[in-house]
């Protein structure tokens, strides 16, 4: 289900009885009543999954998780390097709005970065279990977009839950995010903050030729299409996906099981190019209000 800008996913275990079925990733605040509503039309009235997975714990992948929780007694997985951000120990390295691309790069300045706090309630991943709940489905470890983001592949028929490890859309422009217009592209630029490693993880998701690829932003590719522009931009990465400047650029965050544990200082040329980012988000914010004032006074 698209919930503004991001998608969440609702797997049924096909062959495991008692399994029932799993939710992956909780979208925006306030939107736990919508999700909840996707569930029972599904599941039917009173259903529950029998876990919730986390690709990361990204603001837009875990807004309306602590709502959730509320109704439904379950554990939450998350990778062991991402626990840190959903147990109140570390916030995220800052967001980079110089990356360039479209208003959602220039807004990402006030994108929440701090954690929720889960406590007992969030598990650790295990590295060869993989989630019990979903006996047939692959864990994949795949950072850069966060330290301890994963991917889920099922096997069987090659279907590749990919979060923000590559998307559909183009996630800087607003134009393209908010009308899931389809572009395949790397991961979201002013949240990812190990490029090196975000560049592995692609590759290592191409490797598997999925023929169905599900991501947070943007919608289902599948077939030909997916594989053919999967395999050009796990090829052209640095080309494609890596912006030509940015925080992040020559020196990734460094972080590990306790949390963030250096983020690189902005280059000159990014504080000029961070200074007309704001200038820009300025002039964006105003023209917004002043465009409300002028339609309030017409009507």
């Amino acid at each position: 289900m698209k919930i503004t800008f991001v998608n969440i996913y609702m797997i049924a275990n096909r062959r495991s009885a008692g399994k029932g079925w799993v939710l992956v990733d909780a979208g925006l605040r306030g939107t736990a009543k919508r999700i909840i509503a996707m569930a029972e039309s599904l599941f039917g009235p009173g259903t529950k999954p029998a876990a919730i997975v986390l690709t990361h714990g990204h603001f837009d992948h875990v807004g309306a998780l602590q709502e959730l929780l509320k109704y439904w007694d379950v554990p939450v997985y998350a990778h062991p390097l991402e626990i840190p951000y959903l147990t109140g120990a570390s916030s995220y390295p800052p967001a980079d709005p110089t990356v360039g691309g479209g208003l959602m790069a220039l807004m990402s300045w006030a994108y929440p970065s701090k954690p929720i706090n889960l406590g007992s309630r969030v598990i650790p991943i295990d590295k060869y279990d993989g989630v019990p709940e979903l006996p047939e489905w692959k864990v994949i470890h795949t950072p850069g977009h966060t330290p301890g983001h994963i991917s889920l592949f099922w096997p069987l028929n090659t279907t590749l839950i990919a979060g923000d490890a590559f998307t559909t859309t183009k996630t800087e422009s607003a134009i393209y995010v908010l009308n899931f217009i389809r572009k395949l592209s790397g991961p979201p630029k002013y949240l990812t903050t190990d490029w090196h490693a975000a560049g592995k993880s692609v590759r290592k998701l191409a490797a598997l030729q999925p023929r169905i690829a599900s991501t947070g932003h943007g919608e289902v590719m599948r077939g030909k299409e997916l594989q053919t522009e999967l395999s050009y931009l796990a090829n052209n990465f640095k080309e494609l996906a890596v912006p030509h400047h940015g925080r992040y650029i020559k020196r990734a965050a460094m972080a590990d099981e306790t949390g963030v544990k250096y983020v690189p200082s902005y280059t000159d040329d990014s504080n000029i190019k961070l200074k007309a980012a704001a200038i820009a988000v300025a002039a964006t914010l105003a023209g917004f209000l002043i465009t409300r004032v002028v339609n309030k006074r017409l009507v």
